[in-house]
């Protein structure tokens, strides 16, 4: 069957942008080199929240747009993965936020009785928090129920997307570094431990946006996720296992009973990073319009649906 277009990536932006493409009546097909189960998408934390992403006045349009989405899908997160929970981001003032934190319901100063030991300011918010296996698994079935298809095959250029179909959207994130090329993106690495819950109900997050080491505990239904690093230019995959510990023991501090949890999982994922989100349309010299869509650092998940209904727009 003859493509409307062809949207190359099945992380979580590839497979959402897809998903509005043929939703609103367009013949999808989804090329990517690694299935979305083996993606950066599906070793993310999962939390939505905007963090170390440009440009700040897009971000905020995109990411309110994705918050109401999630919103609607965490009725159903035995189905969708996605739930609303209750957690504190600490070292962060309401005044630090961009102006998305005005649509954000219910979300306030945290007291000092609610703040991790070494922290004198924080937030409290109820905010979707994504299962990420189980969410990829529903964002391929809705793309299967609108008539989408996904292709696992590896793309040398936007030209040969382009001769299969007038509209391309890359969503290649790293990848793009080789495909455009943009010598603009870049890794940042983040490793993470997965550890049996030993009872945290709430969400942690403790993150410097000028250090490499961040703090964040985030409970999810297959163990509690334990972060976390964001080494730029950092290209390793590999779990390390001085990292692991030294994770292991930034977490312990807020939560003791970490310390002996057993590990269930490491997993190390590479961010697709750049000054600035790329999302914008060109025209190929074949005719082909190209929609970019990447850079997004790890706010992905965040801005995931306010970002697929732009490239829809640019379509």
């Amino acid at each position: 069957m003859p493509c409307d277009a062809i949207v190359i990536g099945a992380g979580v932006i590839g497979l959402t942008s897809a998903i509005v493409l043929a939703e609103g009546g367009r013949r999808v097909a989804v090329w990517s080199r690694d299935p979305a189960g083996r993606t950066t998408s599906a070793v993310a934390g999962g939390l939505w929240w905007p963090y170390r992403i440009e440009p700040e006045e897009q971000v905020a349009a995109w990411s309110v747009d994705a918050l109401h989405t999630f919103t609607e899908l965490a009725a159903r997160p035995e189905e969708t993965g996605v739930r609303l929970a209750e957690g504190t981001q600490a070292g962060l003032a309401v005044e630090e936020l961009g102006t998305w934190a005005a649509e954000v319901p219910g979300l306030r100063p945290a007291r000092p009785d609610e703040l991790p030991e070494g922290f004198s300011v924080g937030l409290r918010a109820r905010v979707p928090l994504v299962d990420m296996p189980t969410y990829l698994g529903y964002l391929g079935r809705r793309l299967e129920a609108a008539g989408g298809t996904v292709e696992q095959r590896t793309v040398t250029s936007l030209a040969e997307a382009g001769r299969a179909a007038p509209l391309v959207v890359n969503c290649t994130g790293l990848g793009a570094r080789e495909l455009v090329p943009d010598t603009g993106v870049h890794p940042v690495q983040g490793q993470l431990v997965v550890v049996e819950n030993p009872g945290v109900e709430e969400w942690l997050v403790a993150a410097d946006d000028n250090s490499p080491d961040t703090l964040y505990a985030l409970p999810q239904p297959y163990g509690l996720v334990l972060g976390g690093t964001a080494r730029e230019n950092a290209r390793g995959l590999e779990p390390d296992p001085a990292t692991a510990e030294a994770i292991v023991a930034r977490c312990a501090r807020v939560h003791p009973r970490v310390a002996d949890a057993q590990v269930l999982a490491h997993r190390v994922g590479l961010r697709p990073a750049r000054s600035r989100v790329r999302l914008e349309s060109e025209q190929l010299p074949d005719g082909a319009r190209v929609v970019h869509n990447y850079g997004h650092g790890g706010a992905g998940v965040t801005v995931s649906w306010g970002c697929a209904h732009e490239v829809a727009r640019l379509a």
